[in-house]
């Protein structure tokens, strides 16, 4: 079982940010896809963000340009920044990861990632 430690989350008022934290293991963090979903109770879940391997990034449209991911080597943390907020983005959010090593891993394969978090609210309001 891979462990995973999100921290963060809280309410913004539109147009501010939070910074999520996810925390796993140092060979998890080398040798793992690490990504975020985000869900609305009763909607169906959508991949937010992952990061690959070589430490490349990539973002669902709906959050590229406002969220931003970045890493920690020592800490084994991967941190979503979110900045530019908009009540649509008030969700659970969810931190995964998974052993992806002959696929690309993008934002919605995140949503089928072995191991996950507890997932940490995320309130926008306007």
């Amino acid at each position: 079982q891979v462990q995973v430690e999100e921290s963060g989350g809280g309410s913004v008022q539109s147009g501010g940010s939070l910074k999520l934290s996810c925390k796993v293991a140092e060979y998890s963090y080398k040798n793992y896809c690490i990504g975020w979903f985000r869900q609305v109770p009763g909607r169906q879940p959508i991949g937010v963000a992952v990061r690959e391997t070589d430490g490349s990034t990539s973002f669902a449209d709906s959050v590229k340009g406002r969220f931003t991911i970045s890493q920690d080597e020592a800490e084994s943390t991967v941190y979503l920044q979110m900045n530019s907020l908009k009540p649509e983005d008030t969700a659970i959010y969810t931190c995964a990861t998974d052993y992806r090593p002959t696929l690309r891993c993008v934002p919605e394969s995140v949503l089928s990632f072995a191991y996950s978090g507890r997932g940490t609210q995320v309130t926008v309001s306007s």
